[in-house]
C-alpha cells in the first residue's frame, strides 16, 4: 500500500521522532511542518485527512514534553498563552472537519505556499529594534505589559496586544490541524515579529499553545475513527516516543542558541521544504 517500506521499520521511525522532536521544540513549531511533508513524500497514498491526523498527534505529543521542559526554564508566558490557546479551539475543530474535502495537489500547493511564504518573510524581515518593546501598556488599544524571569534570571520585558494575538490564534487555530503542522510555524514569527514577543519567550510560549490546540484537534481526529487503523496507530506510537524525548533535547538546546539563529533555521527549514513539495507538483 505505501510506497518507502523503510520508513515504517521501528528504528526509522523512533530516529524521526526523536530529530522531529528536537528541531520543534527548539523553534517552538511542534515538528509539523518537518513530518507532513515527508509522509507526503513517503506515502503519497495516505489521503490529507490521515497525514494531517498523524501530524497533529505527533506534534501534540511534541508539544507536551516541550512545555514541560519550558515550564520549568520559566519562558513560558502563561497569562498570554492561556489567553491565545483558548481561542484556537474552536478553529482547530472546524480545521479537522475541513480535512476530508482538500485534494493532495490543493494540499500540495496550499502547504508549499504557506512555507515558502513564512521563509521569505522570516529571511528578510528587518531585525526588530529594543525600544518598540519597552513601551507601556495601554489598556485601551488592548496592550499589555509583560515582565518575566527565567531560571536563568534573565529578565524579559515587552508589551502585545492582545487583541491581534487573540485573531491571529484564531486564524491558527484553523490552520493547524487543516495542515496539521501544529501551527507553531505561523505562531512564532507572528508573535516575535507583529505581538513583540522576545524570541525565547515566543517559542515557549507558542509551545504551550499547540499542546492545548493540538490535544484538542487529536480527541476530534480520535472520535472520527482517524487512528482506529492499526498501521496508523502502530506508526503514531513510535514516532511519539521519539518526540517525547527529542523534544527535551530541544528544549535544552534552546538555552544554548541565540534567538536569532534560531529564527534564521525556521527560515531556512521552511525554504527546503516548500521547495520541494511545490517542485515535486511541477515535475
Amino acid at each position: 500500500m505505501f510506497d518507502l517500506v523503510i520508513f515504517d521499520s521501528i528504528s526509522v521511525l523512533l530516529l524521526t521522532g526523536f530529530v522531529i522532536g528536537a528541531i520543534g521544540t527548539l523553534i517552538g513549531a511542534g515538528g509539523g511542518f518537518i513530518l507532513v511533508p515527508l509522509l507526503l513524500i513517503t506515502h503519497p497514498r495516505l489521503s490529507p485527512e490521515m497525514v494531517t491526523a498523524v501530524s497533529i498527534v505527533i506534534v501534540a505529543a511534541n508539544a507536551i514534553s516541550g512545555s514541560v521542559a519550558y515550564g520549568r526554564s520559566g519562558r513560558i508566558d502563561f497569562r498570554a498563552g492561556v489567553l491565545f490557546a483558548l481561542f484556537t479551539i474552536p478553529g482547530s475543530v472546524l480545521g479537522v472537519y475541513s480535512t476530508k474535502y482538500i485534494s493532495h495537489t490543493a494540499f500540495n500547493i496550499i502547504f508549499g505556499i504557506l512555507l515558502l511564504s513564512l521563509s521569505a518573510f522570516l529571511l528578510f524581515k528587518r531585525k526588530d529594534t529594543d525600544h518598540l518593546q519597552q513601551r507601556g501598556a495601554d489598556k485601551k488599544k488592548g496592550q499589555r505589559l509583560a515582565v518575566l524571569t527565567d531560571n536563568e534570571n534573565t529578565v524579559y520585558r515587552y508589551t502585545y496586544n492582545a487583541y491581534t494575538g487573540v485573531a491571529i490564534s484564531a486564524v491558527v487555530g484553523y490552520l493547524s490541524p487543516l495542515l496539521g503542522i501544529g501551527g507553531g510555524i505561523i505562531h512564532v514569527p507572528a508573535m516575535v515579529h507583529w505581538l513583540r514577543f522576545p524570541v525565547h519567550i515566543a517559542t515557549a510560549t507558542s509551545h504551550f499553545i499547540l499542546a492545548v490546540m493540538a490535544t484538542v484537534s487529536v480527541v476530534v481526529h480520535a472520535l472520527q475513527g482517524n487512528y482506529n487503523d492499526p498501521y496508523i496507530f502502530r506508526m503514531v506510537i513510535w514516532l511519539c516516543i521519539g518526540v517525547i524525548a527529542g523534544a527535551q533535547l530541544g528544549a535544552w538546546l534552546s538555552h544554548k542558541i541565540k534567538g536569532m539563529v534560531i529564527v534564521r533555521a525556521l527560515a531556512v527549514c521552511l525554504a527546503i521544504v516548500s521547495i520541494r513539495l511545490l517542485w515535486g507538483i511541477i515535475a
